[in-house]
């Protein structure tokens, strides 16, 4: 495991884009957003304690998880990204609700 290596462009908007469809499919895109605002600032740090903590957290999520996110939250950058992209699928999440004819919940 190389903790220096750094995300190839596929491997960011890959993890950006899961991230975003779990947040989108358990219909957590508000909280997700609020918390990720209110925290970038702090994004270098978070990724810093993901690397601290992997010898407690490589066991649960997987030594490669936990490096493609620590490397992710890095860069405010990429943060900003990840919002944008859970907006963008609540968009297209509640387009395809209205076309099925499914109502969304107000």
């Amino acid at each position: 495991m190389d903790w220096d290596r750094e995300l190839t462009i596929e491997e960011r908007d890959a993890l950006i884009a899961n991230i975003a469809k779990r947040v989108v499919a358990h219909k957590m895109q508000v909280p997700a957003i609020l918390f990720l605002e209110m925290h970038r600032p702090f994004s270098f740090l978070a990724g810093q304690s993901l690397i601290l903590g992997s010898g407690f957290l490589a066991p649960i999520f997987g030594a490669e998880n936990l490096q493609k996110c620590a490397k992710l939250l890095e860069s405010r950058e990429n943060v900003e990204r990840l919002i944008q992209r859970i907006e963008s699928s609540e968009e297209m999440s509640e387009k395809t609700e209205t076309a099925e004819g499914i109502k969304p919940v107000e």
